[in-house]
């Protein structure tokens, strides 16, 4: 409305006129007016801003909380979203400074801003680093590396406060999830870092509302795909913080496709030679991969085991290594040991190990093992990884015994291995690596534990060449006690398992020094032992080792008690090294001792006299006492270092000192302990009778044995039966359908047949027909028995296929006889059966055909007799007809008699099945009857046991009876000590 507008109409509206111009004119004054205001308003606030930030202040400055709760109630009362803005901006500034007034005040209005504000990007932006600053301790632990660590506590514990403050409400992560969705940068980012700080703080309560939250890990996983690498590479550590110890999110982040994006990553930033983002993601893939059998399995069915062959391409020059190339290589050589660990199972390791060798991984780090220039801690983590590939996979074992040093001339790399571990100058860590890849390359090998006793047998021995059981045989009688101990260790797994190496290194002699015999190598180590007066034999190191090494070699292995207690001087030795009071050093040492001479009596077979198991156990409770042996053989397992061996096959070891336990014989001791504690306290009569049931025991096992040999047998040969049976029903099948194809072409004939008797009958009705006429009916008549003539050939080659295939069923029902006569199963009874339903189904079906086949002959006799009668007034072409005719009924007679002798064959396959049936049915009867047996033989075993153990029963009951009438009892131990003493007076007397 303007004024020209009110004069035209103000003749009409005088007074709606001036009202409505009045009321614009107010109008205009309220606007200009309102917009001075709000200059005004914001200019106040705008200097009040300035002068928080810059101090800048006329009159007294305020304190920091009143500061924040001014800025507080801004937020929460202020319309305008510029307002807003600036007030949640000066609470970013101060939120380092203000830590604690910040939090407290000002959480709840930035959570506010987040739901309401949505709108804008850049409040978003500033609400999140402010919660971020609150939240996070980073920036605080930088501040008070100078500070006490109370300091530190408090400020971490103020995080931890802030963050339970946070997720009390689970919609505020919900809330924190959606806004990750923003593409904005000033929004993403800051919401990336605020997760992953509240991760750090209260990681499983934050886990736990990601995982229930609808597609919360999904949208996380978004971020990987990010084109910015500043919020890639921060959301690899956010993914880092979501997936420790959460098996849960570890699954679904590995479905979501995380290997696949990793690797692209690891790739694309230049593998091992990359920067920090690569180690980023090997974290990652480390979070995701250990521990979790779902995630290795997926891993390894995904072909991604492929992927990891080109990190560990390196070239020829090894020199200058980053540290961040160190880092990541040594990640990646970790998470190839997560795949093999021994801690998975035996099956997915089994899985693993063969791709690995497939691939071709194991060769690309066998070959970083042999390379120069390759840093330690690489060189050592690389062995220890070869270890676990190869461990128990005979395939890679055997890959890897025919590696090669790059030496002139070229070495095994067990022999350059050896040599750095019997070094005393090489690394501890690099010593215990190589004691463990020479563990795990004979682990369950009894191949590579035959090469390396074979070494040291003297038929094979190499003077030109340093072998693996020399560097063995010097490390074992090294000065350096490390050495020993290795050797010894290494020497045991050669042993471990194989009753045959045991017995063959029984043949291993040693040259002391010139001039002297040669020695055992197990007398040398007893001889070792028993030096303890020198400096060697006082080393508790090295007679720990030599200790494991016999007990591993004479455990299961008679001969080699024998051997051992062939010397005179080792059980003295063994019984004064028990019976002694020793200090806290030397009771470890005791209780090995103590085992060792318990594998003696246990594994004892009596063939010395003086020596038997009755004999060491009387010399042990005159010398030693029972309960003093028991208690010095438990010192072992009491021990500390006992326990960490026992945990995991790897030997790790703060210091040398403390390397006095093999894993592999802490399994053996805990095999041994009970059954040498039950040994030493039986008494003679207890073992031969338990010698006695043992022997019992061993018939009766031989006889099962012999019995499952047979059955073995039996089922090998009912199966061979089953895939003959098999082959012919296929053969029974395809004569089946051979039958039906030869039916169908009868049914043919028989219709070509009708129709030539038709056109014969026409003729003879049309004989007065011109010559013309008869001379294309002739011609007719010659083509349709061509064709006649060429299928009843092809007939004929059927059957005669037919019957070669009832020659091969013949020969094969021969075959089936003869084998059936060893079969105890009816299993091959009921196939026969089978397939002599299938025969009677086939005879039926020959003798429909023959049927038909007489049929067509009683028609072909008619037709022919029609064509008789009518030859003398027929042209000459119907004497063609007629020739044709005859020599069609030849060959219908030559497939009648082939069906006769068809049928002959299948009466005689019908008689050797019946024959077969009956033989199958025999043998199932004589089976049944050895089964009764077998079941008859365990029934009076059980009751033999059962008799054995009430008499001694009541034997026990009537010595108690007596003792408690008051009459002397003597226990047969008493009896068989007062015997050996009149023995030994009378011998004097003598």
């Amino acid at each position: 409305c303007v004024p020209g507008s009110v004069s035209q109409h103000s003749a009409r509206f005088p007074y709606y006129c001036i009202i409505f111009h009045l009321f614009y004119i107010f109008y205009a004054a309220y606007v200009n007016s309102c917009q001075l205001v709000l200059k005004h308003r914001t200019s106040v606030s705008m200097n009040f801003f300035r002068g928080v930030i810059t101090g800048q202040a006329t009159g007294p400055q305020p304190t920091g909380a009143e500061t924040i709760q001014k800025l507080c109630d801004r937020v929460a009362s202020s319309t305008l979203l510029e307002d807003r803005r600036d007030a949640v901006r000066a609470l970013k500034s101060l939120s380092k400074k203000y830590r604690m007034e910040v939090g407290t005040q000002a959480m709840d209005h930035l959570i506010n801003i987040l739901q309401t504000d949505r709108s804008d990007s850049e409040i978003l932006g500033y609400a999140l680093d402010t919660l971020y600053n609150i939240i996070c301790n980073d920036e605080e632990e930088e501040q008070d590396e100078s500070e006490d660590e109370n300091a530190q506590k408090q400020t971490d514990d103020l995080g931890a406060q802030f963050t339970e403050k946070f997720i009390q409400d689970p919609e505020h992560i919900t809330l924190l999830l959606t806004l990750l969705e923003e593409f904005d940068f000033h929004v993403r980012w800051p919401g990336v870092k605020l997760l992953t700080a509240l991760l750090k703080n209260q990681g499983v309560q934050v886990q736990g509302i990601v995982l229930v939250s609808p597609m919360g890990v999904s949208r996380l996983m978004d971020l990987l795909a990010d084109s910015r690498e500043v919020i890639r590479n921060d959301g690899l550590l956010l993914l880092q913080q979501l997936t420790k110890g959460n098996a849960a999110i570890q699954k679904i982040v590995a479905f979501e496709n995380a290997f696949e994006r990793l690797l692209e990553i690891i790739s694309d930033e230049g593998c091992s030679d990359g920067g920090i983002v690569v180690e980023d993601c090997l974290l990652l893939l480390l979070n995701l991969l250990k521990n979790n059998s779902s995630n290795q399995n997926f891993f390894k069915e995904g072909s991604y085991i492929q992927k990891m062959k080109p990190w560990f391409e390196v070239g020829d020059d090894n020199s200058g290594w980053s540290a961040q190339k160190v880092t990541n290589l040594h990640l990646m050589l970790q998470l190839v040991r997560v795949m093999v660990s021994p801690v998975n199972s035996p099956g997915a390791t089994a899985s693993c190990q063969k791709s690995m060798y497939q691939c071709g991984l194991l060769q690309q780090l066998c070959t970083i093992l042999m390379a120069t220039g390759v840093p330690a801690d690489i060189l050592t983590e690389t062995i220890n990884t070869v270890s676990e590939v190869i461990r128990g996979s005979q395939v890679n074992q055997d890959y890897f015994a025919s590696v090669n040093a790059p030496s002139n001339p070229p070495r095994p790399a067990i022999v350059v291995l050896l040599m750095s571990m019997v070094n005393e100058r090489q690394p501890f860590v690099l010593r215990c690596a190589v004691l463990y890849c020479f563990q795990c390359f004979l682990y369950r090998n009894q191949k590579g534990q035959g090469e390396i006793v074979s070494t040291l047998l003297p038929s094979t021995i190499d003077a030109n060449s340093i072998s693996a059981g020399q560097l063995l045989c010097g490390g074992l009688f090294s000065v350096d006690s490390l050495s020993n101990w290795c050797a010894a260790v290494a020497l045991a797994h050669a042993l471990q398992d194989n009753l045959t190496q045991k017995e063959q290194l029984l043949r291993v002699q040693l040259a002391t020094s010139l001039g002297k015999p040669p020695v055992s190598l197990l007398q040398q180590c007893t001889n070792i032992l028993s030096q303890t007066k020198s400096e060697k034999g006082s080393k508790v190191q090295t007679r720990v080792g030599l200790l494991m090494l016999l007990c591993t070699w004479i455990s299961n292995c008679p001969i080699a008690v024998t051997h051992f207690l062939h010397n005179q001087d080792n059980v003295p030795f063994l019984t004064a090294q028990i019976s002694e009071n020793l200090g806290e050093d030397e009771r470890l040492v005791q209780g090995l001792c103590a085992l060792l001479l318990g594998i003696c009596i246990y594994y004892n077979d009596n063939s010395l006299e003086n020596y038997t198991k009755e004999k060491l156990k009387q010399l042990i409770e005159k010398r030693i006492g029972k309960e003093n042996f028991v208690e010095k053989l438990g010192f072992i397992t009491k021990h500390e270092l006992y326990s960490r061996a026992a945990l995991k096959p790897q030997p790790v070891f703060p210091s040398p000192e403390q390397m006095l336990f093999d894993h592999e014989f802490t399994k053996l001791v805990k095999e041994l302990e009970g059954v040498i504690t039950k040994a030493v306290h039986k008494s003679s009569e207890e073992d031969k009778k338990e010698e006695e049931v043992k022997k019992t025991l061993e018939q009766h096992d031989n006889i099962v044995t012999q019995y499952k040999e047979l059955i073995r047998e039996q089922d090998a040969q009912i199966q061979e039966l089953k895939e003959q049976v098999a082959s012919m029903t296929t053969q029974t099948d395809q004569m089946q359908a051979t039958i039906s194809q030869q039916l169908s072409q009868i049914q043919q004939h028989k219709d070509q047949y009708n129709i030539l008797k038709l056109k014969l009958g026409k003729d003879n009705q049309s004989q007065p027909s011109t010559q013309a006429d008869g001379s294309q009916v002739n011609g007719l008549q010659t083509e349709e028995l061509s064709q006649l003539r060429e299928e009843l050939e092809e007939l004929r080659k059927q059957h005669t296929l037919l019957q070669t295939q009832v020659g091969d069923k013949d020969a094969l029902i021969d075959s089936l006889k003869s084998a059936a006569q060893t079969s105890e199963s009816s299993g091959g009874g009921s196939a026969d059966t089978e397939l002599l339903q299938e025969l009677e189904a086939l005879k039926s079906q020959v003798q429909s055909q023959l049927a038909d086949i007489n049929q067509l002959k009683t028609e072909r006799q008619e037709l022919l007799r029609r064509a008789e009668a009518g030859a003398a007034d027929a042209a000459p072409s119907s004497d063609g007809t007629s020739d044709a005719i005859k020599e069609l009924e030849s060959r219908l007679s030559a497939q009648m008699s082939e069906t006769e002798r068809l049928k002959e064959s299948q009466a005689g396959l019908e008689q050797q099945l019946a024959s077969a049936t009956s033989t199958v049915a025999i043998l199932q009867t004589e089976k049944t009857k050895l089964q009764s047996e077998l079941q008859e033989s365990k029934k009076e075993q059980d009751d033999l046991l059962m008799l054995l153990a009430d008499q001694d029963q009541k034997i026990h009951g009537l010595k108690q009876r007596l003792k408690d009438l008051g009459e002397p009892v003597e226990d047969e131990d008493d009896i068989d000590a007062r015997e050996q003493t009149s023995d030994e007076e009378d011998e004097d007397e003598d």
